[in-house]
């Protein structure tokens, strides 16, 4: 079973095949959370694929031009004057 130690400011290297069993590498983020059931912390990714992201937004109900979108534009810059 993989360990680690908590050095003196309260930081812990997580074991190699630890990282590579939850997918995380350098700069990602990842949460802390207690399970009630066993009263033990569990370490979760909280970094997510922007492909996974796909479909959480509803297609718009009429499609918008580039003419349209380059008109609000100007629209909205005009009134921040």
């Amino acid at each position: 079973m993989p360990s680690a130690t908590i050095t003196s400011e309260g930081r812990v290297t997580i074991p190699a095949s630890v990282r590579s069993t939850l997918g995380v590498s350098v700069g990602d983020r990842i949460d802390f959370v207690m399970n009630d059931d066993t009263g033990h912390y569990e370490v979760i990714p909280a970094t997510c694929s922007v492909r996974s992201l796909k479909g959480i937004l509803k297609k718009p109900a009429k499609a918008v031009s580039i003419e349209d979108m380059n008109a609000a534009i100007a629209e909205s810059g005009a009134l921040a004057r």
